[in-house]
């Protein structure tokens, strides 16, 4: 007994601090190379543990106008090219995903395990994907269609997975008996009732499926031959062929835009996507 109250006493007195420090650690582990990443990119030079020197903007300057490796690109183009890439492959994404997600979680019918099995497991990897496309789509595999068909396919299943776990929180058959009791048809009650109340699912099914379609480096290394380069493929030309303090400002621009697209993104939702009517 006097054991049991002295474990209880150890549990109570350090089990929180225990957990609240192993999650600091855990926390500064991960975070640390992106705040060494984004200090580096302003530092002079990079002798030693730490960058030092004072503070210089011409590592971004190299990246943002394109006087680094790739003169004749700047990041701004690779950015705004890849940023609509990665958008359009979202749309689809929502256009297909978003009613597969409703059809799983609403109805029972047969097949219904293999559709879900299909849409939450990604078809192929990026790189065997990209293989099949250069293979299958010779005229269309070096545009920048079927960069968005690629993406759409390697990111539908989180799209899926976030919009399905909304879907199944929420009690579709009442949702849908009370909103066409009071004469809504079928569509304006998917559109206006169903649809509102998974914008929690939706939103961070588009953060998570732009995001990693932005960064999509194995489909894009495939596919890409020509023009404009996506932003993984810009950023891994100035990593691999650009001093260190240059790539860390290449990669520190990805690092804000993931940041700002996600805060806009979450704004959006907070603010309501689709305004009922």
């Amino acid at each position: 007994m006097a054991g049991r109250f002295a474990s209880g006493s150890l549990s109570a007195r350090f089990g929180r601090p225990v957990v609240v420090l192993v999650l600091g650690l855990t926390l500064l582990f991960l975070t640390l190379p992106v705040v060494l990443t984004f200090v580096s990119s302003f530092a002079t030079q990079w002798v030693g543990p730490l960058p030092s020197g004072p503070p210089t903007l011409t590592h971004w300057r190299d990246v943002i106008v394109g006087t680094g490796v790739g003169a004749d690109v700047s990041v701004g183009s690779s950015l705004a090219y890849s940023a609509g890439l990665a958008l359009a492959g979202v749309v689809i994404n929502l256009v297909v995903g978003v009613p597969i997600a409703y059809a799983v979680a609403r109805y029972d019918f047969v097949g219904r395990d293999w559709v879900n099995v299909f849409a939450i497991l990604p078809l192929a990897p990026g790189i065997i994907l990209g293989i099949a496309f250069l293979r299958s789509y010779p005229s269309i595999s070096s545009s920048g269609i079927a960069l968005v068909i690629g993406y759409s396919l390697l990111k539908a299943p989180y799209m899926v997975m976030a919009v399905q776990s909304s879907f199944q929180s929420m009690d579709l058959q009442q949702l849908e008996e009370s909103a066409r009791a009071l004469g809504a048809s079928w569509p304006r009650t998917f559109l206006t009732v169903i649809v509102p109340n998974a914008k929690a699912g939706i939103v961070a099914g588009s953060i998570i499926s732009w995001t990693l379609a932005a960064a999509e480096f194995n489909f894009s290394y495939i596919v890409y031959s020509r023009g404009t380069p996506p932003l993984s493929i810009f950023l891994f030309n100035n990593i691999t062929n650009a001093s260190f303090l240059n790539a860390s400002a290449a990669v520190s621009v990805f690092f804000l835009l993931i940041a700002l697209v996600t805060i806009s993104l979450q704004i959006v939702g907070n603010r309501g996507m689709i305004r009922r009517t």
